[in-house]
């Protein structure tokens, strides 16, 4: 069956205007022929926007890589991903928090470091509540450039096995969050300095960033030796 430029023109007009269901059910009953063409139309947007998606991921990662300020050259290779899920890029909810006080984050080095607590935010991975806070460095907020740096660390079940064992991060500005909600990707999140070498001080997810699901996105272990 040939498709028709105008019923793929009133498919598309249909899709942007979002019709309500009831209008949509009576319209394909009135036109059998298109029910088709929509379950092709639809599934291939959707294909699409999935492949637009993993393509925008693996260019995050390539400039990750390729701007890397710690693994170099050929070593550069030893950066592993696990592949773009879009199951890991969820809509949290944002809840704000008064911390004057602050308190100390363990570091890999038997260190603290000075941090504030930001505000929690809530989201589903799995089928599953999960919540993680967000910080502030006290050093940044004094700095020009990042005083509205959010810092969040967290560990989950892939910790120490496919990912890194001190965990990962992900940061974010504090215009991210709009109308108390916070877009995370986990395909983002990435380990810390400490992950390839020693000689840094990273700060260790609190014990209250522990997740118990497993995050399977973002980097993996980084596959050479320590040294």
């Amino acid at each position: 069956m040939a498709i028709r430029y105008a019923e793929g023109e009133i498919l598309s007009q249909l899709y942007l205007d979002n019709v309500n269901f009831q209008n949509l059910y009576l319209y394909f009953m009135k036109h059998p022929g298109l029910i088709i063409i929509a379950i092709v139309f639809f599934s291939f947007n959707g294909a699409a926007q999935t492949k637009g998606y993993e393509d925008s991921i693996q260019a995050f990662q390539k400039n990750y890589v390729d701007s890397h300020e710690v693994v170099k050259n050929a070593d550069k290779s030893f950066l592993t991903f696990y592949k773009a899920d879009d199951d890991y890029r969820v809509i949290a909810k944002f809840k704000k928090i008064s911390d004057k006080k602050g308190f100390d984050m363990y570091t890999s080095e038997g260190k603290t470091s000075k941090y504030f607590v930001y505000g929690l935010l809530s989201f589903t991975i799995h089928d599953t509540l999960q919540q993680l806070y967000v910080y502030q460095s006290e050093m940044l907020m004094k700095h020009e450039d990042y005083f509205d740096y959010l810092f969040v660390p967290f560990g989950d079940a892939s910790s120490g096995f496919d990912s890194y064992g001190g965990g990962r991060y992900l940061d974010f500005r504090m215009n991210d969050i709009m109308a108390d909600k916070l877009s995370m990707d986990f395909n983002k999140a990435y380990n810390p300095y400490c992950a390839y070498t020693t000689g840094y001080n990273c700060p260790l997810p609190p014990k209250e960033n522990l997740l118990v699901v497993r995050i399977a996105a973002g980097e993996k272990n980084y596959e050479k030796a320590m040294h």
